[in-house]
Formats: structure tokens, sequence, C-alpha cells
């Protein structure tokens, strides 16, 4: 036999070969996935024995809060997918429906769960959508006052001198002023100021400048007092001396260790943020009434309420006390768990 026919013996087929290289492929691509998973389920494992996850797990309280919460923020983000009915569509209001009771008193339809208003609107749907424009507005104002506050209180923290001086004096005159007072004064002066119909159209912006800026001192306290103890530490003076700019050490040093205290209060002033927005709407400076909130929703049931329909204001005042409670209740949580003192 010759050497060209023992050596095709001994060697396996092309295609054995190509086999055994797609099994060593799929064996590989089995072991990234399971290295993954391992990465994945380890994560997970220590975000369960993580101290904010134990405490939050040892607090019943906090739990049925944080359900609530989610409910809440659930039905106002999808509104359009669940509320029964387009309180906005002007085309498919029936004003014959107005005034419908609850549906399990005398005269109700499981068509309107809750009743209807006094322009034919579901009361379920026109929550759900009023609760989408409140948390839309508390959020925003609380995060334009965050951002302003904390820039407002690393400046005067890390610079001092007149600087501090003045931004501290400013925050002194704001507080000595109700904050609902403060929105409704800058409000007046943008109604003044703006068009009707350039206010109508901006109402919203207005809105949460309004409460973002009653609201920034807080923040501005907190951090202005956490940058004084932070500027002294040696990372900071080592910033200083391989000639790092004020800005960026400012920015990359010292704002991470002062965020602990201002997301507490960004939580909790959430709940503040949607209660003052809910009183401007009550007072008829909020949001126009072809956009209700909840605080609309309320005044608009005021005017019935001794009339006998109850329902107008009684559903959407129960919907902002769960939605202001419940967010509350997680900031005194948030703010407990972080406060080593506690632990």
């Amino acid at each position: 036999m010759s050497e060209f026919a023992r050596r095709s013996d001994e060697e396996p087929p092309l295609e054995e070969g190509s086999e055994i290289a797609s099994l060593e492929r799929e064996a590989s691509a089995e072991s990234r996935i399971e290295a993954a998973d391992r990465t994945s389920l380890d994560a997970l494992a220590r975000i369960w024995d993580h101290d904010l996850a134990y405490s939050f797990r040892r607090s019943p309280v906090t739990i049925v809060a944080a359900i609530v919460a989610l409910l809440c923020i659930g039905g106002a983000v999808f509104a359009p997918w669940l509320a029964p009915h387009n309180p906005y569509d002007l085309a498919a209001l029936e004003l014959n429906d107005a005034f419908k009771p609850p549906a399990w008193t005398a005269g109700g339809t499981w068509t309107y769960p809750l009743g209807t208003d006094d322009q034919g609107r579901d009361v379920f749907s026109t929550i759900l959508y009023g609760a989408r424009i409140s948390l839309a507005v508390g959020v925003a104002s609380v995060v334009f006052a965050m951002a302003l506050g904390v820039a407002i209180g690393l400046v005067s923290g890390y610079i001092g001198g007149r600087a501090d001086a003045f931004l501290m004096r400013l925050a002194d005159i704001q507080l000595s002023f109700p904050a609902i007072l403060i929105a409704l004064l800058i409000d007046g002066v943008a109604r003044v100021l703006l068009p009707r119909d350039a206010h109508n159209e901006i109402a919203l912006v207005v809105l949460v400048l309004a409460i973002g800026i009653s609201g920034w001192v807080q923040y501005a306290r907190t951090v202005r007092g956490s940058t004084l103890v932070e500027r002294s530490k040696e990372y900071v003076q080592a910033a200083r001396v391989i000639g790092r700019h004020p800005l960026a050490i400012m920015v990359a040093h010292v704002l991470p260790n002062v965020t602990g205290p201002v997301l507490v209060i960004a939580t909790i002033h959430i709940a503040t943020a949607i209660i003052t927005e809910a009183t401007l709407s009550f007072l008829g400076v909020g949001v126009p009434p072809t956009s209700p909130s909840l605080g609309t929703l309320i005044r608009i049931g005021n005017d019935y309420l001794f009339s006998g329909e109850w329902w107008v204001t009684v559903f959407p005042g129960l919907a902002l006390i769960l939605l202001v409670l419940s967010v509350n209740l997680l900031g005194d949580w948030l703010r407990d768990a972080l406060n080593p003192k506690l632990r």
C-alpha cells in the first residue's frame, strides 16, 4: 500500500473535523452564557444582600407604600391603554351622561365605574390622565429645583466669602415666604408678561419653573453644608495641588460625595411638589382646564360637593392622598436607611 493511502486512512474525514469544530464553538458559547448567568446571579445576590434591600424587606409599611406608588405611577404612565375613555377627546363626550353616579350606586353604570363629572367625562379616566400631569409637573419641578439648588450650594460652599454670604442671605429671604406664595408670584408675573394665548401654551413650563424656584433652597443649604466639610479633606487638597480647575473639582470630586442627602430630599420633595401643583390648580392658576390635573379635578368637583355629586371630588382627592402618602413614606424610609446612625 502506498504512503498516500496510509495517510488517507489515518486522517479523519473533513466533515468529521468540521463537526468537531462546531461542537467546540457551541461548548464555548454555552460556557460564556453560563458565565454571564453566574455574573447576573451574583449581581442580584449582592443587591439582595445590600443594606437598602435588607431594610426594605424588614419594613412592611415601606413595601405597601412601594406597591401603592408603583400602581399610581403605572396607572399614570399607561393611562392611554388602561383608561376606558379618553377625557381629552371632545367628540366622544356625552353631556347627557353628566353627573352619573358610581357603578355600585343607584343609577350608576359600569361604563363609568367611578361616575362622571359635569361634562360627562369618566372620573376614573380623568384621574389616570390627571395623575400623569401631576406626576410630570412634580418630577420636572424637583429635577429643576435640585439642579439649581445643587449648583448654588456647590458654588457657595466651595468658593465661600462674599459669594457664600450673598447666596445664603438670598436663601434666608426666600425661606421667610411660604413656597406657595412664591409660586403664585412667579405665575402671576408670567401671566402679566406673556399674552394669554402664549401663557396657555407654556402653562406647564411656567408651573414647573414656579414650583422649582420655590424649592431650591433646601438643596442649596444641604449641599453647602456638605461641601464645607468635603473641601477641607485630603483628596480635594490633592486635586488642587495637581492644578485641577475648581469647576472640575466641584463636579468630579465634591459632587459625588454630597448626593446622598440630596436624593432623600428629592424623594420627599416630589410629594411636596405634587401637593403644590394641586394647590395651584385648585386655585385656578395651574394647568389649563383643557388639561386637568388632580388639583383641577378637585376644584371642579368642589363646586358640586354639596349638591350630591360627591364622587367628582372624593375620588380625585383619594388618588392624590394615596400618591402623596406613598411617596412620603418611601422618602422617610430612604432617609432612615441612608442614615448610618440608625443602622
